[in-house]
């Protein structure tokens, strides 16, 4: 169709069709959200457009954000001239160091002409940056106009690659035809290259100086950032299907996107790839970028290249000229995660690192949740969020997310294991370390087993065969735990900074894949005795579960081969403040299955960096009601002013009487419906949500063609039912559109496990965090409330999918009739509900409702 141009309030919003109402409401709030530097929840239910609302308000702000802030440039450089204190302020494109008065940064009293000189100073540097903004810009723009209409550019550096590589490969034959006569034997070449795995000098000149050849090319692909939207949602597939919106949308050819994704998804390199867990494929990319941009010392380019050779492999994707072809090919056109894959397998060059680089220039940066919310990845990734704008999609459970994101929970199998590998590794290298690596390694060793022992176990022991003798769960407060565990004396931010800066996880990941799988010499296999039998020892616990017969199809979840780098995220969670954050130790039959777990209580701590340093953050969901948890545990915690918290919902595209919602107080005999706990009988199923994840395809086909087989004539199949779990495989990202999804049925109000330990504590938190409101329950039974509320929204959203479909919706249980409960419901559902306080009227509603409407329903 046509594209179409909306104007609201003099804002032209370019559109594909033309809009429901309620899309041009969205819109305009979504502007003005972004224009005034807002914090937006916005709710607009499943089938109302929501994505291409959300695609066209916000480019058409960034539109317009550009167009002005191109006429300032211009009236700058052409005047000469900067603006007062007052007006810099109005100024976007400045950044905060522009923006500081010459009265803040000296003392009063100055003379006129310091004051004047310095003034002049900051004039002179402005029109300087803004000028080598404007040629980078126009260098930028014009060698992207080149590769759109020039396809020979396309192959030119990939031409070059594969000369390059067939030079590399000549090379490699004639060293190895060379190496055939040094008398090497293959059995000495395993053990050889141990240089690699031993850890340089902590924060020596030797390991900065390593990276400086990769930290030059990256320099030279580095831009200014521009001004630009994150857009972030759930999974990959959601994420897929926001740039397939772009790609259909008015902005589609004009728009720089990049897809960001993990290594698991973005890898090209085959054997890298196959290595299956994302922890593996991380490990291996770092070790071969490290083989490339190494410096070799003279003791080691003296021993036989092909021994080198054989651990130093570098990545033939991995390259300077590859990497910024495929950074402008990245921004000529919008490009999913598959088509970005497609292109760095078609000009050899990583998709990972060359959608990294794209990000500077580009205006959309498409990514997951966790790659945008975690810290350390967030920065790991390129991403800078000062003055740039966020959009979380899918966000309704975002609170969890953070939860999730930044707890961890590590095993007694995973300490053991950690502590042997170390322990062989200092055995084996420890007259070659210096005095600083051998502290911390020890201060590891330490740690590791004073977590085993306040576990109950004996780090020394198998762990599948140590029986506890305590059990149960017991949850402390940070402080409690370091005290009980002996490792108060030991700064755990100086642990951090350790692992991270000498990457000793990713080492041990290196020794232990090299003599954890292979023979040893006989000199060796004395010393690493020891070693590889508690490996062996530990197998039956750590490597993949056995799949019963007929459930090959399951997929499997890889063993974590580097679980040093497992437990570096407990250590990190341990200096979370005090009061933010609470250890479960979760002491079962045996140490292997017995575990550490840090539970986060304030998610507000870690989100409070993205609004700080954000022009915009907008939050969007179909359903994200109930609104309070937003407001209250994450912006408010977040030192979120209210005034800056915007809310936008938008009812339904549907007709009214498209939709039945009814409470259903009572059944056929009178009895009252009250599902709790206690008094829950499930009847008979017909299909049901499979308990494998793979089976989830094969009981939608089933369930869909006996749905398909109810409309033929003389069929005696009148109907398919699907009972689920809610929150279970069938809640979320499942369409029911249609015959698919005619009636949805809540039986009972799935409230979370109230005597769980980590609930029953973030309760308490938030009691003794958060006011109490007069007239409201507490905050922790709100919480139980709203987790409950959220689950229900979200099934019963499964049905309704576009403008044209009908269901509707019963809610089994007479609890569903107070008005605190009624409204949490989403407005479009909540204005439109039904009690019936016995069956029968209910039961004639819900006949008179499907005869009315055409299908075999």
């Amino acid at each position: 169709m046509a594209n179409k141009t909306q104007e609201d309030g003099g804002i032209h919003f370019p559109f594909p069709f033309t809009p429901y109402s309620i899309q041009k409401d969205f819109m305009a709030e979504l502007y003005r959200v972004l224009d005034a530097g807002k914090i937006g929840i916005f709710e607009s239910p499943t089938g109302t457009g929501k994505s291409l609302s959300l695609i066209c308000g916000a480019l058409s702000w960034l539109r317009d954000f550009e167009q002005k802030k191109h006429q300032e440039e211009a009236r700058l450089l052409e005047t000469g001239t900067v603006p007062l204190s007052d007006e810099k302020d109005q100024l976007p494109f400045l950044s905060s160091s522009c923006k500081e008065t010459p009265d803040t940064l000296r003392p009063a009293g100055e003379p006129d002409w310091v004051t004047q000189f310095v003034q002049k100073k900051e004039e002179r540097n402005l029109v300087d940056r803004l000028k080598e903004e404007q040629v980078r810009r126009k260098k930028r723009e014009e060698r992207l106009q080149q590769i759109r209409h020039n396809a020979q550019l396309k192959y030119a550096a990939k031409r070059m690659r594969r000369e390059e590589e067939e030079m590399e490969r000549l090379l490699h034959l004639s060293r190895e035809m060379l190496a055939e006569g040094t008398g090497t034997e293959p059995l000495e070449q395993l053990v050889c290259g141990d240089e690699e795995l031993v850890l340089a000098e902590y924060e020596s000149d030797e390991e900065k100086g390593a990276a400086l050849d990769e930290e030059e090319e990256e320099e030279d692909l580095e831009e200014e950032h521009v001004t630009k939207i994150y857009y972030c949602s759930r999974t990959h597939s959601q994420l897929a299907q926001f740039v397939h919106e772009v790609q259909r949308s008015p902005f589609g050819k004009d728009t720089r996107l990049v897809s960001l994704g993990s290594r698991q998804n973005l890898c090209i390199n085959e054997d890298v790839k196959n290595l299956g867990s994302a922890q593996l494929i991380n490990d291996r990319c770092m070790e071969m970028q490290r083989s490339k941009h190494g410096k070799k010392s003279r003791a080691e380019d003296e021993k036989p290249k092909r021994r080198r050779q054989e651990h130093r492999a570098a990545c033939p994707f991995y390259s300077y000229e590859q990497l910024q072809l495929l950074r402008d090919e990245v921004l000529v056109g919008v490009k999913d995660i598959e088509q970005l894959v497609s292109l760095g397998k078609e000009a050899r060059a990583c998709p990972y690192y060359g959608s990294r680089f794209a990000i500077p220039a580009a205006q959309l940066v498409v990514l997951p949740y966790q790659m945008l919310l975690h810290g350390a990845t967030r920065q790991a990734a390129g991403i800078r969020l000062q003055g740039q704008v966020v959009v979380i999609d899918e966000a309704h459970n975002l609170i969890d997310t953070i939860t999730g994101i930044y707890s961890a929970e590590v095993t007694g199998s995973q300490f053991c294991q950690a502590h042997s590998q170390l322990l062989q590794y200092m055995e084996r290298y420890g007259k070659r370390l210096k005095a600083k690596n051998l502290m911390y390694i020890k201060q590891l060793l330490y740690l590791l087993e004073q977590f085993v022992t306040v576990l109950g176990g004996n780090i020394k022991q198998n762990p599948n065969t140590q029986s506890l003798s305590q059990t149960g769960t017991e949850l402390k407060t940070i402080n409690d735990f370091l005290f009980q565990s002996q490792i108060d004396n030991i700064n755990l931010f100086k642990v951090r900074r350790y692992c991270e800066k000498s990457m000793v996880s990713r080492k041990l990941f290196g020794f232990t894949e090299r003599y954890g799988t292979v023979l040893a010499s006989s000199r060796e296999q004395s010393r690493l005795a020891g070693f590889q039998h508690f490996l062996q020892s530990l197998q039956p616990a750590l490597t993949e579960t056995p799949v019963p017969h007929g459930d090959e199809g399951e997929a499997r979840v890889p063993r974590s081969a580097s679980p040093l780098m497992h437990i570096e995220g407990f250590l990190a969670a341990l200096t979370t403040a005090n009061q933010d954050g609470r250890v479960i130790l979760n002491r079962q039959g045996s140490l292997s299955q017995s575990s550490l777990k840090f539970l986060l209580l304030n998610p507000a701590v870690h989100f409070a960096q993205v609004v700080k340093e954000c022009r915009a953050v907008v939050i969007a969901g179909g359903t994200m009601q109930p609104v309070s948890d937003f407001r209250e545990q994450l912006l408010a915690c977040a030192g979120v002013e209210a005034e800056r918290v915007v809310e936008f919902s938008c009812g339904h595209v549907i007709p009214p009487d498209n939709i039945l919602p009814l409470v259903i107080c009572s059944g056929p005999s009178s009895q009252q419906l009250e599902f709790t706990y206690q008094k829950r009988e499930l009847p008979q199923m017909i299909f049901q949500e499979p308990k494998r994840a793979n089976q989830v395809e094969q009981v939608l086909l089933e369930y869909s063609r006996c749905i398909k087989c109810c409309g033929h004539a003389g069929g005696v199949v009148t109907g398919a039912l699907l009972l689920s779990v809610v929150g279970g495989k069938m809640s979320e990202g499942i369409n029911f559109s249609d015959d698919l999804g005619r009636c949805v049925v809540m039986v009972g109000m799935p409230y979370p496990n109230i005597k769980s330990p980590e609930l029953q504590e973030k309760m308490a938190y938030l009691d003794q965090t958060l006011p109490r409101i007069p007239g409201q329950p507490p905050p922790g039974k709100a919480l139980v409330e709203n987790l409950c509320m959220k689950a229900v929204n979200q099934s019963i959203g499964r049905a309704i999918r576009h403008q044209k479909d009908f269901a509707s919706i019963v809610l089994l249980d007479h609890r569903y009739a107070r008005p605190p409960i009624l409204g949490k419901l989403p407005a479009w559902i909540r204005d439109r509900v039904e009690v019936k306080a016995t069956f029968g009227p209910a039961f004639a509603a819900m006949r008179k409702f499907h005869r009315e409407r055409p299908g075999p329903s």
